[in-house]
């Protein structure tokens, strides 16, 4: 069964989290113990998050230095394969136009379908360290939206260079996108961002997974004006819990989303990261608590350095 359709049958408010292949040279453990933690909440599905190469800068024997590039967590295709296989629960890997082009998509749409994973999360993507602005890879795409027609061509049975495939797919992708509560920090206003999220849905996106925000009334307010244009796919929250100190200034930086001023000055008060852990699943639990009871589809769970925090949360909401 598809992501969308274990939402849409969820009798009440369903739970997701994400999790992070784990760096280059480490095993899956950490992936499983995050699981193991988690899995009694009765996950619907899992998110596996994919990271682009970034370029560094390593020493040659002749002394001189070579700009090459490196990628710290690979494995996002075989990482949901295990947790499929071990688990027998829904994984959604994301797909990035960031960093890969049109091929290289190509072969991950393949490995997957080879291993029976069709739930997908299309995103644009960070920029590269490097840059000051978001530049596409060579022969790869600018915008999720075109990641988008490259899938729908897949799923229709032809190849990106336009060739047909040999045997008609027997089980389709399905895929969600990203919305922005307090707009993506790229768009002019919330009005353009609102069209082109509507775009997304018009073009085959099953349902929409927010960024993270740390005021509900963000939330509710997005999706009203989101029906309101005719946006009509469910919109699943994603929240975070603040677990260390410094989130209080990193994240409305890194992520750009705001922190309200009676959260902020709880936080403020913390003389440790374990006092601002516990603040954080206060605020957390009280955001929870109300989307469910406004009867939000699901709630999906950033749990990067979180998943204990996650936990507690759960604990005190399903």
């Amino acid at each position: 069964m598809k992501v969308i359709d274990l939402i849409k049958n969820s009798k009440s408010t369903a739970f997701s989290f994400e999790i992070l292949p784990p760096l280059k040279g480490n095993s899956i453990d950490m992936v499983y113990k995050t699981i193991d933690m988690l899995r009694e909440f009765d996950p619907k599905y899992i998110n596996v998050t994919t990271h682009r190469s970034q370029m560094v800068y390593k020493t040659m024997p002749n002394g001189l230095y070579q700009c090459v590039a490196e990628r710290h967590r690979p494995g996002t295709v075989a990482v949901a394969s295990a947790i499929m296989n071990k688990y027998k629960i829904n994984v959604v890997p994301h797909i990035l136009c960031s960093g890969f082009s049109k091929a290289e998509t190509e072969y991950v749409l393949i490995d997957l379908d080879f291993l029976g994973i069709h739930d997908l999360l299309l995103l644009r993507g960070d920029k590269a360290q490097q840059d000051k602005r978001f530049i596409p890879t060579d022969d790869g795409y600018a915008h999720a939206s075109e990641l988008q027609t490259q899938i729908n061509r897949f799923n229709e049975g032809f190849f990106v260079d336009g060739t047909p495939q040999l045997q008609k797919k027997n089980t389709l992708f399905s895929y969600g996108v990203a919305g922005y509560p307090e707009k993506h920090d790229e768009a002019p206003n919330m009005d353009s961002d609102i069209y082109w999220l509507k775009q997304k849905v018009a073009a085959g996106a099953d349902y929409v997974v927010t960024q993270m925000f740390f005021d509900n009334q963000r939330y509710f307010d997005f999706v009203a004006r989101c029906r309101q244009e005719g946006v009509t796919v469910p919109i699943i929250p994603g929240l975070k819990p603040i677990t260390v100190m410094n989130q209080l200034t990193m994240l409305p930086k890194v992520f750009h989303v705001d922190i309200p001023e009676d959260f902020a000055t709880e936080l403020r008060k913390c003389k440790t990261d374990e006092e601002a852990r516990a603040v954080g699943v206060e605020w957390c639990t009280k955001q929870a608590k109300e989307l469910k009871e406004h009867g939000v589809p699901s709630i999906h769970f950033y749990s990067m350095m979180a998943a204990k925090s996650v936990k507690e949360v759960a604990q005190n909401v399903y």
